[in-house]
């Protein structure tokens, strides 16, 4: 049911997806044990993909029930489940006391920087998994099937992404709006997903279509965004 190969690591990135490679959810698969697999997703998803699984079960060999836990980001070394979407070595810690360190919203610059993208923001039923550069992270070619390969392996070897995921930075007082226009030359190219201060400018995650040069200056509203590494 799932994109990518659970036997290839103990924690595995993954997405459940529609037959026609819409998200359902993200999510990190991690094995516990032999027959014991944790899935973590978003609070808000956990029932969708618990009912998922369960419409798809059959053989009823496999039992498939809901965990609720507490998770804490750490940056450095330390003992937990590998996370890589804020750009620097961090794990994931569950039901830990720890208390936090960093705001909310310096997180959420980091992750922006780090170009990864986060549901509800860049994940969302009208994107394809290549458009997110989810494919790399998630999705195996060799595994055999799963809901969704089809249109996935079609689009990686007869085709590309129309619009992909770019950084931008701009100077402005106001954050822009969720799907905020993004234009290049007078003409829409792209939409806004996630935006943030950071320091005296704004850093966004937007989806800008393919055509568009990698270094070319973009509009948001009346600003002038610059392509970010």
């Amino acid at each position: 049911m799932l994109s990518n190969d659970l036997a290839s690591a103990e924690v595995v990135d993954a997405l459940l997806l529609t037959p026609k490679a819409r998200v359902i959810a993200p999510i990190r698969v991690w094995r516990r044990g032999a027959d014991d697999f944790l899935l973590l997703t978003e609070p808000e998803l956990g029932e969708t993909v618990r009912s998922t699984l369960l419409r798809a079960r059959f053989a009823a060999k496999c039992e498939i029930e809901p965990e609720e836990h507490s998770s804490a980001i750490v940056f450095g070394s330390a003992e937990g489940i590998p996370n890589a979407d804020y750009g620097e070595p961090a794990v994931e810690v569950l039901d830990s006391p720890v208390e936090p360190t960093m705001p909310d919203d310096e997180l959420e610059v980091m992750r922006i920087r780090a170009g990864t993208p986060r549901f509800g923001r860049e994940i969302d039923d009208r994107v394809l998994p290549a458009e997110a550069g989810l494919v790399e992270r998630a999705v195996s070619f060799t595994k055999g099937c799963f809901p969704g390969q089809e249109p996935i392996a079609r689009l990686r070897y007869r085709g590309h992404a129309n619009r992909g995921l770019r950084l931008l930075a701009w100077d402005s007082e106001e954050l822009p709006a969720y799907d905020e226009p993004v234009a290049y030359e007078g003409k829409d190219v792209g939409r806004v997903t996630s935006a943030a201060r950071d320091g005296d400018r704004i850093v966004a995650l937007a989806y800008v279509r393919v055509e568009v040069p990698a270094d070319a200056e973009l509009e948001v509203g009346s600003a002038k965004a610059r392509p970010l590494d």
